[in-house]
């Protein structure tokens, strides 16, 4: 009985340390997402504006490609080539059994999925999506963000031609936009391809939201549809909960400081890295969503098993009384025939 006892107590103890260890890991989650979702509305809001600078400089219904130079150097201006269709952002409301309309094989893919483990099926449901594309045997580049989404891949035998890190903190977001973009001049000296979209997750009205954006090539068209975009505003709480219809300029005729062509190539170095930061602040933002979604269920379930474990201590304290008593009645009755 006393071992029984002894037990159950380390039991206890252990689902109270399994509990501390959630509860920290929630709260580490909740303060990045914190941080994350008040700069969120920020990034967004200036990919909008580049956006805009960049459709209201292209020519009317022309494509470019960003210069596979550098983003911060001083690129030598390119031609525009002719317009290609190209579709806006294709959003999923619902992130549970969803099919995102695939591109074809030719299309190089850049991921964002988990850096970090328990964060629920954040991952596979990225890849999820682009299965299909890949079965079918992709011909362009595949890249992946995030350490534990890689292994995931693994699983699936999906190796990626590069991949990286989620950094830690948001604030190395940009440098991780810097190396995805060298990445991808890198892989398109190696393996040239046009057509490049992302695909992550964010995190809307308490639910994951696919999202796949075509990145590349830049088309007007689809550039308008991102400089007019819904964004979330944040308020003074940091919050973004309220929404309005991004503005962007309309000049008839622009103030272009640099000959259209020089200047339509630095726009669209610009466009390129801040949708690259938007998309991975996002999913930044999302994971730790999903993981402070998914250490509320740990907790709730731990606290479940600890009111198990102590019913079932005081159980067994019952009955260790009760026959101790027992067992100094039975001597006393023998002491006295």
């Amino acid at each position: 009985m006393t071992e029984r006892l002894s037990d159950i107590s380390a039991r206890i103890e252990g689902v109270q340390q399994l509990g501390a260890v959630v509860n920290a890991i929630k709260g580490i989650a909740a303060a990045r997402a914190r941080t994350a979702k008040a700069q969120v509305a920020a990034v967004d809001r200036y990919s909008e504006l580049i956006s805009s600078a960049l459709a209201y400089s292209m020519p009317p219904e022309d494509t470019v490609a960003p210069s596979r130079s550098s983003r911060r150097a001083d690129p030598l201006p390119r031609g525009v080539s002719s317009a290609q269709n190209v579709s806006p952002a294709q959003n999923v409301s619902s992130a549970q059994n969803v099919a995102i309309e695939q591109s074809a094989p030719g299309t190089a893919l850049v991921l964002f999925l988990a850096e970090q483990g328990f964060a629920g099926a954040f991952s596979e449901r990225v890849l999820d999506s682009v299965m299909p594309q890949i079965t079918r045997g992709m011909t362009a580049p595949l890249m992946i963000i995030g350490t534990r989404g890689l292994v995931v891949a693994s699983t699936r035998e999906v190796t990626p031609e590069w991949s990286a890190a989620m950094p830690s903190h948001s604030l190395g977001i940009p440098t991780l936009a810097d190396d995805i973009t060298h990445a991808i001049e890198a892989a398109r000296e190696q393996q040239p391809f046009t057509h490049l979209d992302i695909v992550y997750t964010r995190w809307l009205k308490g639910r994951p939201q696919l999202v796949r954006q075509p990145l590349l090539p830049l088309s007007r068209n689809g550039v308008m549809a991102d400089a007019h975009k819904v964004s979330p505003v944040a308020t003074h709480t940091g919050e973004a909960s309220t929404y309005r219809r991004a503005s962007p300029y309309r000049r008839a005729t622009p103030l272009m400081p640099l000959p259209r062509e020089q200047l339509v190539t630095r726009l669209g170095q610009e466009h390129q890295h801040a949708r690259l930061c938007q998309a991975a602040l996002h999913a930044f933002a999302a994971e730790n969503e999903a993981r402070m979604e998914a250490m509320t269920s740990a907790a709730t379930q731990i606290e479940r098993e600890l009111e198990d474990f102590k019913a079932t201590l005081r159980q067994v304290r019952q009955e260790s009384i009760t026959a101790e008593i027992i067992e100094l009645g039975t001597g006393a009755a023998a002491g006295n025939p």
